[in-house]
């Protein structure tokens, strides 16, 4: 697949999240709708928000490298914004559920943290 082709549809399919989430923060009531409103409305904000800082990771490394293989930047960014979104969303629910407290964001961003820190220090098997 080529790079156009990815961001064409990597922005289409954050613009189809983003629209989503609009919906259902707009049109459903959450104290009629009960799990499956609270569900949509996460899984909705979650993957426009993947969407958003996965482009928005791309297109800055891209500007501030200045390499000539922009691939490798997807694939660093999409994992960096997948963390991140876990971050907003999961201080978003426990928010909701009266458990946000000052020491558990601090915790999940160790976490996460660290992951990425797994990520970055693994060893990719060489090929030929």
């Amino acid at each position: 697949m080529s790079l156009k082709k990815y961001l064409i549809i990597m922005t289409s399919a954050t613009l189809v999240s983003w629209i989503a989430w609009l919906f259902v923060f707009f049109f459903i009531n959450p104290d009629e709708a009960g799990f499956v409103g609270f569900a949509l409305f996460y899984i909705s904000l979650f993957f426009a928000l993947v969407g958003t800082f996965s482009l928005f990771g791309f297109f800055i490394r891209v500007w501030f490298t200045k390499e000539e293989v922009i691939f490798r930047h997807l694939g660093v960014a999409t994992r960096q914004s997948f963390f991140f979104s876990i971050l907003m969303v999961s201080a978003l629910m426990l928010q909701g559920a009266d458990l946000l407290t000052w020491w558990s964001v601090p915790l999940l961003v160790i976490f996460l943290t660290l992951l990425e820190f797994f990520f970055i220090t693994r060893r990719q098997p060489r090929r030929g």
